[in-house]
This record gives C-alpha cells, sequence and structure tokens, in this order.
C-alpha cells in the first residue's frame, strides 16, 4: 500500500462500517503527521519491555532480526498501520533509549487492561499500566514535550510539534486481557459480561479526555476472538460441548462479540457527544476470525498451534513460553524456540500474532 492510501479508506470505513450516510473524512484532512496508541501487547512496541525486560529472542526474529520490544516475531498491525501512513515506527514512551517522538508515542503495554486490576503483575500476569496510567502519560508527554520542543536543538527533532496533537490519529485497541481476567477469577462468562459496561464506561472516559486534549481522529479495534488463542484453549477449563467446529472455545468467544457489540454502541454514542471528532470502529474480531477458521484458504497451517513454545497439543505451556531457556550441563538452552516457517503460521507463541498473520489482518482491515 502506498503512503497516505489508507486515507481514501477512511472515508469508507466511516460511511460502510458505522453506517453514515455519507464519507465525512476528507482526504487532506487524513495527512496524519502523528500517531498516539493506547492499548495491550497487541500494539505494544516496546513498552513492557522497557520497564521489565525485553522480550527474548527468537522475538523479532522475521523482520527485525533480534528482539524488538514486541510479542512476535516481527512487525504488528500498528506497524503496518505507520508504514500505510508514511510514518516511522511508534517509539514506546516507556523506551528511554534510541526513542523518537516526533511522529508519535505508544503508550501500550503488553499485559495491559482498561480497569486497574487488584493484582501485581508477578501475580497475574497483567501490566501495572492500565489504560488510566497511558492516559496520564499522555498527558503528562503531551505537556511537557511543548515545553522541551521550544528548546530547540535536540529536542526539536525528537519531539512532536504542537500542532500533531490536533491533526493526530489516536488509535486504540485494549480490552482483551479485561476478559480473560474475568475468568482467572473463576467468573461465569455471564460474571464477566456483567463487567462490561464499567470497562467500555472507562474506554468511553478516555477518549473523551483525548478529545478535551485536543484529539479528533480515533481509531478503534474491537476485541478478536480470544476462545482460538491456544493460550485459553491450553489454561482454562473447556468440556467439549463449548468447543465450535473449527475448535475454539465457544464461551469466550461469546463474551468477545458481547464486549464488541457494547463497544460499538459506545462509539456511536461517542460520535454523538463529540461532534468534531471522527471515530472509527475497526472489527478485527471477524477479520482474525476468518482468518482462523480458513487458513487453508489464505495459505496458513495449524491456526491453534503456536509457532513458538513448548509441547502440548497447542505447543504452548505457561511455564515454559517462547524463548524459555534451560541450564543443561552447563550450558544456556533454548526449549521454546521458533517453528521452521513463522510465515505460514497465525499464532506466533500462544497469546499473539505473526508478522504474516499480522499483515494479513491489516490488508483486510485497510481494504475495508
Amino acid at each position: 500500500m502506498e503512503p497516505h492510501s489508507l486515507c481514501v479508506i477512511f472515508g469508507l470505513v466511516i460511511s460502510i462500517a458505522l453506517l453514515l450516510p455519507s464519507p465525512t473524512f476528507s482526504i487532506t484532512k487524513c495527512n496524519f503527521p502523528a500517531i498516539f496508541n493506547f492499548g495491550d501487547s497487541n500494539s505494544d512496541t516496546g513498552g513492557l519491555s522497557a520497564a521489565f525486560g525485553q522480550a527474548p529472542p527468537p522475538n523479532g526474529e522475521t523482520y527485525f532480526h533480534s528482539p524488538a520490544g514486541r510479542y512476535s516475531d516481527g512487525r504488528l498491525v500498528i506497524d503496518f498501520l505507520a508504514e500505510s501512513l508514511g510514518l516511522p515506527y511508534l517509539s514506546a514512551y516507556l523506551d528511554s533509549v534510541g526513542s523518537n517522538f516526533s511522529h508519535g508515542a505508544n503508550f501500550a503495554t503488553a499485559g495491559s487492561t482498561i480497569r486497574p486490576q487488584n493484582t501485581t503483575m508477578s501475580q497475574s500476569g497483567y501490566s501495572p499500566i492500565s489504560l488510566d496510567v497511558q492516559f496520564v502519560q499522555f498527558s503528562d508527554f503531551h505537556r511537557r514535550s511543548q515545553i522541551f520542543n521550544k528548546q530547540g536543538g535536540v529536542f526539536e527533532k525528537l519531539l512532536p510539534k504542537e500542532n500533531y496533537f490536533s491533526q493526530a490519529l489516536y488509535t486504540f485497541d485494549i480490552g482483551q486481557n479485561d476478559l480473560t481476567a474475568g475468568y482467572k477469577l473463576n467468573m461465569t462468562t455471564e460474571q464477566v459480561k456483567a463487567y462490561v459496561p464499567d470497562l467500555l464506561g472507562q474506554l468511553s472516559n478516555t477518549i473523551r479526555n483525548v478529545y478535551g486534549q485536543g484529539g479528533r481522529s480515533f481509531w478503534v479495534h474491537n476485541t478478536g476472538p480470544v476462545g482460538c488463542l491456544p493460550y485459553v484453549l491450553d489454561r482454562y477449563l473447556i468440556t467439549a460441548a463449548q468447543v465450535d467446529k473449527y475448535g475454539c472455545a465457544s464461551p469466550f468467544n461469546e463474551v468477545a462479540q458481547y464486549f464488541n457489540r457494547k463497544l460499538k454502541e459506545a462509539v456511536v454514542q461517542l460520535r454523538k457527544d463529540l461532534p468534531e471528532a471522527t471515530i472509527i470502529y475497526v472489527d478485527v474480531y471477524s477479520v482474525k476470525y476468518t482468518l482462523i477458521t480458513q487458513a487453508k484458504k489464505y495459505g496458513f497451517e495449524h491456526p491453534l498451534v503456536a509457532c513458538c513454545g513448548h509441547g502440548g497439543k497447542y505447543n504452548y505451556n505457561r511455564l515454559v513460553k517462547c524463548g524459555a531457556k534451560k541450564i543443561i550441563d552447563g550450558k544456556e538452552i533454548l526449549i521454546a524456540n521458533s517453528c521452521k516457517d513463522p510465515s505460514v503460521r497465525i499464532s506466533w507463541d500462544g497469546t499473539h500474532f505473526t508478522e504474516a498473520a499480522n499483515k494479513w489482518i491489516f490488508e483486510q482491515i485497510a481494504d475495508g
């Protein structure tokens, strides 16, 4: 896709997916000079790695040829989005080494949730950088970046211009971890559904707060089919009756679909409340489910088996995750390595997608 060609699609997505009578996002308004991203591991480009240590090899092997802060063998959807807009890959806000924020910043961290979790990261695996913290970071970055930008020199080269904040694209890809958090606490599907309105209330408030600071263009992902992820299939008790014909766990997908219906309603309300905003609801659930359930048709194989992992039906072991090593005869040996060809696989490590899958997913989104 040529740089900025995605701008043409924005109008189509708004008019078709959001049922507007006509496109309202002109091409001239679509020259986004920056992206500011909020999210979890699906869009984390180095936040968690900067705070708690790098995602180990073989993460990053396909494109970056070394760990690059991403839980994948290569690029994420957010990377392909940046490419399509002619922008550099987003630096993680938390990463103090080699970062350039002149065209935006990424506040996402792997394991992030919309609402704060009442557990530590070591207990649950969830990041302490929940969405409310990400907004505080953004707000602080917005204010302080302009103070330093005015000093000129290196700051002017590494920080966004003031007008970029109103012209930027604000992307949100978060909520998946909030749903699985309930199951970790042994909640029923109905109990998980019961707190979805609270999640979306908090997400909506964050979008309103960004709008209050000048944001006008929003790209909001719904959540994917979590019931098709190897880590969910391996970790949770799922009966045969709860498995669909493709091998996915129906209760988890049911919750994801419920979340998405309520999210779409929230987006409609936000568009009424924020008249100057353009808010695009991006249906990644349908795209990912299509890819997983029709993998062979699109050149992929073993859709429910992790490429990088260690043993079991799904090649996933939560105690021996991708990149895990073991000392054998005094030597450190990688025991959870990558599969032979990640380019034909969908699941990278049982939780996240391969670069090949991410590229395919983005292309479907961009094609409307």
